[in-house]
């Protein structure tokens, strides 16, 4: 049995996502939110509200029905979402742009 929860066009890039990833990759779902609460990342916030919602995927689902003591994160993986493209105002009549990344996060959690 496997629960999964995706993300998309979280607004922070996937460098910084992928960081926190690798942290919380097959351990289990209590040790996972015990790492995202005290780690001090922006990517932390939004992955926790992911990985709840796996988990919630996972529990309240009839045809599913897994227990939440044996869930533990499977796979973790980010990828590049839409790029934001901006303007900023320079000197002398120039411009320059700002891409702002979004990123596309999946979290898939199985019994052990």
């Amino acid at each position: 049995m496997e629960a999964r929860a995706e993300l998309n066009y979280a607004r922070i890039a996937p460098r910084k996502v992928q960081i926190v990833l690798d942290l919380i990759r097959n351990k289990p779902v209590d040790e996972a939110l015990a790492i995202l609460k005290y780690t001090p990342k922006a990517a932390c916030e939004p992955l926790m509200k992911l990985l709840n919602s796996a988990i919630a995927n996972g529990v309240n689902d009839p045809a599913k029905s897994m227990d939440r003591e044996r869930m533990y994160v499977a796979e973790c993986f980010v990828s590049q979402g839409v790029t934001l493209k901006r303007i900023r105002p320079r000197a002398q009549g120039r411009a320059n742009r700002i891409n702002k990344k979004t990123s596309n996060i999946t979290l898939v959690l199985r019994d052990e």
